[in-house]
């Protein structure tokens, strides 16, 4: 099956199942001052509504929630969306909403938006459908913004095993990247393209620094691989654990301390606003 791309791929319920429990120790972070940015890249003044579409544990929504009156998280994994309520209550995140929807359900009487997100979510899409209903129910003024972490190649020391890694990932689940059900070994590019031809300008484009560096354990980098959707707990059925110690054990033999650093790069917000 490795021909089969992202133009082939059917999206399907268990894209995500079970990783939600892992995501928020296992993805990377954001910049602590991607909040600050927002307020003063957009001039936030804590009216309006923001919408941000797959929004996972609502992990950007949360972030952003104290620069809005209300806060409307969606994304179609029940995981998710049960995570997200759980840690916006335990940081007393009380004007947020989580909607089990995919985005091509959008607009589904939402209602308007000052702000839409897509954070590390657009890839998983119709883009051209998506990118069109969510500029119907932007407010007068509205924006889009895409959020890009920014964690490719990063550079880690000591190195990350990740041709242990790989041959490891192809002995269990085979050399096909798995998504839900089915295979995705490619993912689309070119946002931009996709925007302009939906009725958005160019973006403006916003650094968010961050440049920190980060120490992560061998449980941390475990949960990074149980969070992302090719390694997703639902594919190892009852070998969970044995996967997990496998993994545990390639990556202490790479670190005698049994940690791991990596220094984080920026994030880029693409904004994008609707042609008039």
């Amino acid at each position: 099956m490795h021909g089969v791309s992202w133009e082939d791929w059917t999206w399907d319920e268990s894209l995500f199942a079970g990783a939600a429990p892992y995501y928020e120790r296992g993805r990377l972070p954001y910049s602590p001052a991607v909040a600050d940015v927002f307020e003063h890249a957009l001039g936030l003044d804590g009216r309006g509504r923001l919408l941000d579409v797959g929004c996972g544990p609502g992990t950007v929504a949360r972030r952003l929630a104290h620069l809005f009156e209300a806060v409307v998280g969606l994304d179609p994994d029940a995981g998710m969306l049960a995570e997200a309520e759980r840690l916006a209550t335990d940081q007393e995140v009380a004007n947020a909403t989580w909607v089990r929807l995919r985005a091509e359900e959008l607009p589904a009487g939402l209602g308007r938006f000052r702000v839409v997100t897509f954070a590390q979510s657009f890839h998983w899409m119709d883009r051209p459908r998506v990118a069109g209903v969510v500029r119907t129910m932007l407010e007068p003024d509205g924006v889009v913004v895409h959020v890009d972490s920014a964690h490719r190649d990063l550079e880690w020391e000591p190195p990350l095993p990740e041709a242990a890694i790989e041959e490891f990932r192809t002995r269990w689940l085979g050399k096909d990247r798995r998504a839900g059900q089915s295979v995705r070994n490619t993912s689309p590019s070119g946002e931009p393209d996709v925007f302009a031809a939906a009725g958005f300008a160019a973006p403006d484009v916003v650094a968010v620094s961050d440049r920190r560096l980060l120490e992560r354990t061998i449980d941390d980098l475990v949960a990074e691989r149980l969070a992302s959707s090719g390694t997703a707990p639902h594919l190892f059925g009852e070998r969970l654990a044995e996967f997990e110690r496998e993994l545990r054990e390639i990556l202490a033999a790479a670190t005698p301390s049994g940690l791991f650093s990596v220094r984080l790069p920026d994030n880029i917000l693409f904004v994008y606003r609707p042609v008039e």
